[in-house]
């Protein structure tokens, strides 16, 4: 794809199933290598046969989906290209149906193949357990319908990422336009909030539009495989083996007694600082004593210089990968109009290597952002000598803890971007930031939760369910005369429009870093040492597992999140005012 960033990739491993060259966007290119799996399993004898052919299959599959990382990664970092979406959909609407009942045959076939309890249970059970369920699960009739969910999410990308508004004679996106709350003007920031809450509720309907559907889709995908609602559904398919909706509700319970009353602290002291009688949601960001915002960069070559610098602290190991992903050019930081919002971190499974893309404009959140996907780019890199392909993806609640861990452990050198007193002010506003997120998580995963278990909601409903839960958790601030604008608040979390129920993982991998960071006060390089074990097993352990061996505890009710919240409140307090 000429619209990426980066060049030509080689595979990591030279291919000895996959021809040289493969037509990725032709079946009947592909379809003969399924076939020669299927015949090839058939005849197998050994548990040696079997192993070696899963590693073929593995070959395959990483082939198919660095080809489908690459057009999405096209498509996302060029919305406006009519090309890039062409590709992107034609591969989503035309190969993926077809690649998925047969993946599906042979899931089966391995599941029932004689050889297969020849295997050792050490090294294959997880890698089982999945298969068991993808097999479970699959219905040829959701194939279309899941098709018909990824051309609406990427509709929806099309549409965020297309917003912009006109600001003081200048065009800017709404990306852009997050830099203007952190002015101490707060005529500017109320005008610039307003702005952008016009623009979005301008498209309220379109959004809503687009959730209806998206809605119906997975409604119907969870009553086709035989479950009442798509939690319910969903649970299973995320393969969350480890834990249950009931922990997540307790886990928003504890979220509810253990962090908002310090949110609410922390909002009383920012009301007093600025002098308000109450809190407005353009007064969230700004600094509270008006100092001017933090700039920890104006270009991205700075960002990167800067966090080359943090990495080189760190590690010698990861300072080199980074500057490796410079060098190939694994990186697409700049936000500009036509790109996609949000930020991920993609891997490219064949070239078992990392693509970092995000909207840098200049704040400090785009560093917090940056450390956080290169802690994903870490974690693709440590599976690197992993051949079973299953393994070199972890579950996601361990994937975010790779992340989340490398904010905290990179903060720390924040000073690579500010002067001393600017650096403890990052720091502070990073840990802070962690306080105001979980809330907002648990608000996002609870609206999940009611939204697939009353699929017949109406769209007032839908508002008052989102209210309600803005009530609980969502701290002291004022929204008087915008009312809409906070029931339709979360149009702006992708995660409920593309990857439902992918967001909890984010709260439970925070209490994971949040353990690393803590063990890290008391010996960093054991910590840090303890946390790269955990990010090389990749995906071939239970969760507990993975947490256990990064020194971890895999918990995350009140009694594992009050010590938490006690160090939060410590390492603020011990930073200074906010």
């Amino acid at each position: 794809m000429s619209l990426l960033p980066f060049g030509e990739l080689a595979p990591y491993r030279p291919r000895r199933f996959l021809p040289a060259q493969v037509a990725w966007d032709d079946w009947s290119a592909i379809a003969p290598l399924l076939d020669q799996l299927e015949e090839r399993l058939g005849r197998l004898t050994t548990a040696a046969e079997l192993e070696y052919w899963l590693l073929d299959w593995g070959e395959l599959s990483a082939g198919l989906n660095e080809e489908s990382s690459r057009r999405y990664i096209a498509m996302t970092c060029h919305t406006d290209d009519a090309d890039a979406e062409k590709a992107y959909l034609q591969f989503v609407e035309l190969i993926e149906p077809q690649l998925k009942p047969r993946q599906f045959a042979l899931e089966q076939k391995y599941l029932a193949h004689p050889v297969r309890s020849q295997l050792p249970v050490s090294r294959y059970g997880i890698l089982d357990r999945f298969t068991a369920v993808h097999v479970e699960l699959y219905r040829d009739e959701n194939v279309p319908l899941e098709t018909e969910e990824a051309r609406l999410g990427q509709q929806y990308q099309k549409l965020s990422g297309a917003l912009s508004v006109v600001f003081r004679g200048e065009e800017k996106t709404l990306v852009q336009m997050g830099r203007y709350l952190e002015e101490p003007d707060r005529v500017m920031r109320e005008e610039a909030w307003q702005l952008v809450a016009r623009r979005r509720l301008a498209e309220r309907d379109t959004f809503d539009d687009q959730f209806d559907a998206l809605l119906r889709l997975r409604h119907q995908i969870a009553t086709n495989a035989g479950f009442a609602n798509y939690r319910d559904y969903a649970f299973k398919a995320r393969g969350r083996f480890d834990y249950t909706a009931q922990d997540c509700a307790a886990f928003h319970d504890a979220i509810e007694a253990e962090i908002v009353p310090l949110l609410k602290n922390l909002q009383a002291e920012r009301r007093r600082q600025l002098g308000l009688q109450t809190l407005r949601p353009w007064d969230l960001s700004v600094d509270p004593l008006n100092r001017p915002p933090l700039r920890p960069f104006e270009t991205v070559d700075r960002l990167l210089e800067g966090s080359q610098v943090v990495f080189d602290r760190l590690n010698g190991e990861l300072a080199e990968q980074f500057r490796t992903m410079r060098s190939l050019r694994l990186l697409d930081l700049e936000n500009r109009k036509g790109k996609a919002p949000g930020g991920y971190q993609s891997s490219l499974p064949e070239a078992r290597l990392p693509f970092i893309f995000m909207n840098a404009v200049g704040q400090q959140r785009d560093v917090e952002t940056l450390m956080h996907e290169a802690g994903h780019a870490f974690h693709t890199l440590a599976t690197q000598g992993e051949d079973l392909y299953a393994y070199r993806e972890a579950p996601i609640e361990f994937c975010e803890v790779a992340s989340m861990s490398m904010e905290l452990l990179g903060g720390e050198h924040l000073d690579a971007f500010y002067r001393p007193d600017e650096f403890r002010r990052a720091r502070r506003d990073h840990l802070e930031g962690i306080v105001e997120t979980f809330p907002w998580i648990a608000t996002v995963d609870a609206f999940q939760h009611w939204l697939y278990t009353h699929p017949a909601h109406s769209r007032a409903e839908r508002q008052t369910a989102w209210n309600q839960l803005m009530d609980r958790f969502g701290g002291d601030v004022d929204w008087g005369g915008w009312e809409e604008a906070r029931a339709h608040s979360w149009h702006r979390q992708l995660h409920v429009f593309l990857y439902p129920f992918y967001y909890v993982e984010y709260g439970i991998a925070q209490i994971g870093a949040l353990q690393v960071w803590m063990n890290s006060k008391r010996d960093r390089a054991a910590a840090l040492a303890a946390y790269r074990r955990g990010l090389a097993l990749g995906g071939s352990r239970r969760l507990p597992e993975l947490f256990e061996e990064a020194g971890c505890r895999f918990a995350f009710d009140r009694d594992t999140l009050r010590p938490l919240a006690e160090l939060l409140r410590r390492e603020m307090a011990a930073l200074g005012a906010s």
